[in-house]
């Protein structure tokens, strides 16, 4: 079973994210959309909406810093265990709370306003539930063992990350890991593996293009600003 979760099942998890994203992209480029439903109800969205995305941006910086930068980086910066984890401690729960705001506010939303509520696929009910799962058991996991210097993830949890992509996954470090980060590990592995599949999908988009595109101008077809002039059809000089 140790064998299977944490040397097995990571490598599943990115095949199917990166299976996905081709797939999506070579078959699915329309459906590459957060098909947003702002055209329903703007309001509650623009809160929810920027709760979310401020605390997931968070709580990922938090979970690259925490599984990606050894322990000797940071405390050849000064920064004792103690601090990290009380740094990690505050501000991954700061983060969370925003984030399971934020994703509440949207099922809110989704639930009491009928026409986002028949747009909601069951796609987006299973998205939601692995995502709210992901962020509340983090949490849990978190605020169990927070007492003292809490538990250093960074000399178990970390390491197997970063064991993975040197492709030899050292799945003994997770041996005595507490149960309730190896579940937020789990459900953090299916959400990673589902992403290509549902609307979260839109975060490998990059508008670059939108840097470089030409100006929209937008004419006003008021009839005073128009004169005596007949409309003509199709495209003019601008200055005209």
């Amino acid at each position: 079973m140790t064998t299977l979760l944490w040397g097995v099942l990571p490598y599943v998890t990115i095949a199917l994210l990166i299976a996905g994203l081709v797939w999506r992209y070579r078959y699915d480029k329309y459906g590459w959309t957060t098909r947003s439903s702002q055209i329903y109800e703007s309001k509650l969205l623009n809160v929810a909406s920027n709760a979310f995305h401020y605390g997931i941006l968070f709580v990922l910086a938090g979970h690259l810093v925490g599984l990606f930068i050894p322990m000797s980086w940071t405390e050849s910066l000064g920064i004792g265990e103690h601090t990290y984890h009380l740094f990690s401690l505050y501000g991954g729960t700061a983060a969370g709370v925003l984030t399971v705001t934020g994703i509440a506010l949207l099922i809110y939303r989704r639930r009491t306003k009928a026409p986002v509520f028949r747009a909601t696929t069951v796609n987006d009910k299973v998205m939601y539930l692995v995502l709210l799962g992901a962020i509340v058991m983090g949490m849990v996991a978190k605020l169990t063992h927070a007492s003292g210097n809490g538990y250093n993830y960074r000399e178990s949890i970390a390491p197997w990350a970063r064991s993975l992509f040197r492709l030899r996954p050292d799945t003994d470090l997770m041996s005595g890991v507490p149960v309730l980060y190896e579940i937020h590990a789990v459900i953090g592995m299916t959400l990673i593996a589902l992403i290509p599949y549902t609307r979260l999908v839109h975060m490998f988009s990059a508008p670059v293009q939108y840097l470089f595109r030409p100006y929209v101008v937008y004419r006003s077809r008021d009839p005073k600003q128009l004169g005596s002039r007949p409309e003509r059809r199709g495209w003019e000089r601008t200055g005209v």
